[in-house]
C-alpha cells in the first residue's frame, strides 16, 4: 500500500531548490535533514524531519511538585501553583492558598470517589518520613555511606549516572527514624491548609516520603463529582483529599484487619502529598534549563490512576492488560488479589483488600464489584459518558505485579504475578511495519543473570511493558534485538545507529523515586542522554527526547482532569520535549498523556493504533480559547505534534 504523507527530496531537487524560502515543512526541514544522515534507513516512512523518538521515563512527581513556581518565557503562560496564586515564588501562601485547601470526609460502609462529611483541615496532618533512608549505609544503601563504595557499584551497574554526580549517592539521608515526623520541613506538625515547599527546610538533595499511589486511593484523592463540574473544570474533579486517603488508606499492605490504635500519622505518609519543589529559588535546575530552551507541555497526564506498573503498561499497549491463563484467555485471579476498596467495618477508609500482598486486581465490567460501581457511575454522569473499555468477565491490573517473564524468557511463576499476556504492544506493530525499536533498562544485563541477586534487583521488571508479552518474551532474537541495557543505549548514540523509536528506564537508584531514590538524580540520568545525543550532530539534527514521568507519585496538582475510561487520565506529570525542532521555550496547553506518545510515533511512521481498543484510537483535543486545557471532543488526547515546529527547519 502506498504511504501518504511529506516524500522525501532528492538530492537534486534539493540542490535545486536551495535559493527558495521555504514556508511549509514538506521540503526545506527535509532537505536539511537529508543533508545531515543521507544515509538513514527508513527516512520514507515519516510525515515529520524527526527520525528517532526517545522517550525517558523517571518515576511519581506530578507537574505542580516540579514546576510549582515556574515561570515561562515572555509571551508564554503556565498554569501552575504561582500561576494559580497558590503559592508565591519564595514558597509561601499565595492570595489564592485557599484554592488548593484539603479535605477531611467520612466513607465507612461502601467505596465513594467524592465521600461525604467533607471539611477542611484547620492545619494538615505532619509531614512524614514515611520509608525514607534514616542514614547512609554501605551495606544497605541508599544513600552509600562513602564515595567509593558508590562508585564501586556504579562501574558495576554501568547505569549512566555521570562521574561527577557520583557524591549524589552518598547524601540526603534523613537522619530521622522512618514514619516519624520529618523535623526538617519547617512546622512539621503545624502545616497550613494547603502546599508547602520541601526545600525549604531540608534543601533540594534529601530523600523524602513516597505518598500513596495506588489506583483505587489515586480515584479519591482526585475526588470527582459531576455535582463539581464548572465550565472552567468540567469533569469536577477537585483534587481535595490528598492528605485525608494518604491518611486513612496509606500504601501499605492491609489486607489485615486495621491495626489498633490506628491513627493518621500510622501509614508513615502525614502530608507528603502536599510537598513541591521550587524552581524560582534553584530546584530542578536542569529541568528548568530544558523548560527555558525547548518546549513543555502543562496539560499531560499519567494514563492509568495508580502506580507504576500499570502506567508502563499503558505505554506498551495503549491501556490495561488482565489476567489470563497465560494463553490469552480471560481467567479468575486468586481471591486474595482480587481489590476490594470498601473499607473494613468499624473503620474510616481503611480498604478490606489493598497493598503490595494484596489486591491489584478489579473486574471492572461488572459494577457489583467493590469500587467499580462507584468509577462507573461517576462517568456515567459525565455529558460526554465515557466507556469503561473492560473486556466482559477480565480482571484488569490495575497495580504493580510482576510480569509474566524473567529477562531470558523463563516463565515467571511466583505469588503476585499476572501471567504472560497476549495482548498486542507497539513493539509488535513496529516489528510488522520494519521500523527499528529498543527498550533500554538500566540493569538489564544484571537482572538477565541473576533477577533476585542484589545489583539485578535495581532493574525495573515492571517498568518493562514487553516483559509481559508473550510474542517478544518467547523469542530470543526478539530479546535480543529489543531488549537492552544503558551501555547498549550510549554505543547506539555515539555509533548513530539509534532506532527510530526508543524507551529508557533508569533503575532504581536513578528513577527519582520518593523515598529511594531523588529527583536530582533522575535529572542527572536525562542530562547525559541528552548531551549525548547533542554531541553527535547527525543523530541529534533528527531526534526528539521526550522527559516524563509513569505517574504522580500521589502528589497534589490543581490541573485539570479529564476521565477518559475507568483507569484514569489521572494527575498531571512532567512533560519536556528536547529537539531542534521544539526549540523557544514553549509551553502547550493540548491534553495528552502517556499514550500520547504511541499517537505520535503511529502519525510520524504512518502506523496503525496499537489495538482497537486502546487510547491511541482517541481523537486529537479541540478546544476553546477561554479553556485550552479540556477538550470539548471529550475524551481526547494529543499526538505531541504540537510540542514541534517543523514549519521553521532547524534551529540552532
Amino acid at each position: 500500500m502506498k504511504r501518504i504523507g511529506p516524500s522525501r527530496p532528492s538530492p537534486a531537487m534539493c540542490s535545486a531548490l536551495a535559493a527558495i524560502t521555504f514556508t511549509s515543512m514538506s521540503v526545506a526541514p527535509l532537505c536539511q535533514a537529508l543533508a545531515q544522515s543521507p544515509q538513514d534507513a527508513g527516512f520514507n516512512a515519516t510525515r515529520s524531519p524527526i527520525q528517532h523518538v526517545i522517550m525517558i521515563i523517571g518515576e511519581n512527581r506530578t507537574f505542580d511538585h516540579v514546576f510549582a513556581t515556574y515561570q515561562p518565557r515572555r509571551g508564554e503562560t503556565v498554569n501552575n501553583l504561582l500561576s494559580e496564586g497558590i503559592v508565591n515564588a519564595d514558597g509561601s501562601a499565595g492570595p489564592n492558598y485557599a484554592k488548593a485547601a484539603q479535605n477531611q470526609a467520612s466513607d465507612t460502609t461502601t467505596y465513594q470517589l467524592d465521600p461525604g462529611g467533607q471539611t477542611p483541615y484547620s492545619v494538615l496532618p505532619p509531614a512524614m518520613t514515611d520509608g525514607a533512608p534514616s542514614a547512609a549505609s554501605d551495606e544497605n544503601p541508599p544513600p552509600f555511606a562513602t564515595l567509593a563504595a558508590a562508585t564501586a557499584v556504579e562501574n558495576q551497574i554501568n547505569d549512566g549516572l555521570p562521574a561527577q554526580d557520583y557524591k549524589l549517592l552518598t547524601t540526603g539521608a534523613t537522619g530521622l527514624a522512618a514514619d516519624s515526623v520529618d523535623t526538617r520541613v519547617p512546622n512539621a506538625t503545624n502545616l497550613p491548609n494547603g502546599p508547602y515547599q520541601l526545600s525549604k527546610g531540608m534543601g533540594y538533595d534529601n530523600y523524602t516520603a513516597s505518598p500513596v499511589h495506588r489506583f483505587y486511593q489515586m480515584w479519591q484523592e482526585t475526588s470527582c463529582s459531576a455535582s463539581h463540574i464548572t465550565d472552567a473544570n468540567p469533569s469536577g474533579c477537585t483534587n481535595k483529599l490528598f492528605p485525608w486517603v494518604e491518611t486513612t488508606i496509606g500504601a501499605g499492605d492491609n489486607g489485615n484487619p486495621q491495626p489498633a490504635g490506628f491513627t493518621n500519622q500510622s501509614t508513615g505518609e502525614g502530608a507528603a502529598s502536599m510537598g513541591f519543589y521550587n524552581m524560582a529559588q534553584g530546584d530542578a535546575s536542569w529541568f528548568k534549563h530544558l523548560a527555558d530552551t525547548y518546549t513543555i507541555s502543562d496539560n499531560f497526564h499519567q494514563s492509568i490512576m495508580g502506580g507504576t506498573g500499570a502506567n508502563h503498561i499503558a505505554v506498551g499497549t495503549g491501556l490495561a492488560i488482565y489476567y489470563s491463563d497465560g494463553q490469552g484467555h480471560v481467567a479468575t485471579p486468586p481471591a486474595n488479589e482480587i481489590e476490594n476498596p470498601n473499607p473494613q467495618p468499624g473503620t474510616n477508609n481503611y480498604y478490606a483488600q489493598d497493598g503490595y500482598s494484596g489486591g491489584s486486581y478489579s473486574e471492572c465490567s461488572d459494577t457489583s464489584q467493590p469500587g467499580v460501581g462507584a468509577v462507573a457511575a461517576y462517568l456515567a454522569s459525565l455529558p460526554y459518558r465515557p466507556a469503561m473499555r473492560c473486556q466482559a468477565g477480565a480482571y484488569y491490573l490495575l497495580n504493580n505485579y510482576n510480569p509474566g517473564y524473567y529477562g531470558d524468557g523463563t516463565v515467571n511463576t511466583s505469588p503476585f504475578t499476572i501471567p504472560p499476556s497476549s495482548v498486542h504492544t507497539i513493539g509488535d506493530t513496529l516489528n510488522t511495519a520494519h521500523i527499528s525499536w529498543k527498550y533500554y533498562g538500566a540493569g538489564w544485563d544484571n537482572y538477565v543473570a541473576n533477577p533476585n541477586s542484589e545489583l539485578g534487583s535495581l532493574y525495573c521488571n515492571i517498568c518493562n511493558p514487553f516483559l509481559y508479552e508473550t510474542e517478544i518474551m518467547t523469542s530470543a532474537a526478539q530479546r535480543a534485538a529489543h531488549l537492552a541495557d544503558v551501555p547498549n543505549l550510549e554505543a547506539d548514540i555515539k555509533s548513530g545507529n539509534l532506532p527510530a523509536v526508543s524507551i529508557v528506564k533508569p533503575d532504581g537508584l536513578l528513577d527519582g523515586h520518593p523515598a529511594s531514590s531523588k529527583l536530582g538524580l533522575f535529572e542527572a540520568f536525562t542530562r547525559k542522554i541528552v548531551e549525548e545525543v547533542q554531541h553527535n550532530p547527525q543523530l541529534w539534527a533528527h531526534t526528539a527526547i521526550l522527559i516524563t514521568e509513569d505517574e504522580g507519585g500521589g502528589y497534589y496538582d490543581s490541573g485539570y482532569i479529564q476521565p477518559l475510561d475507568f483507569f484514569g487520565d489521572g494527575t498531571r506529570i512532567p512533560a519536556i520535549m528536547v529537539s531542534p525542532y521544539s526549540v523557544g521555550g514553549h509551553v502547550t496547553h493540548t491534553y495528552g498523556d502517556q499514550v500520547s506518545f504511541l499517537k505520535f510515533v503511529e502519525w510520524n511512521w504512518h502506523l496503525p493504533a496499537v489495538s482497537t481498543v486502546g487510547r491511541d484510537n482517541l481523537p486529537n483535543p479541540i478546544t476553546r480559547a477561554s479553556n485550552p486545557y479540556a477538550p470539548i471532543n471529550s475524551p481526547a488526547i494529543g499526538d505531541m505534534t504540537d510540542m514541534f515546529n517543523f514549519n521553521t527547519g532547524f534551529r540552532h
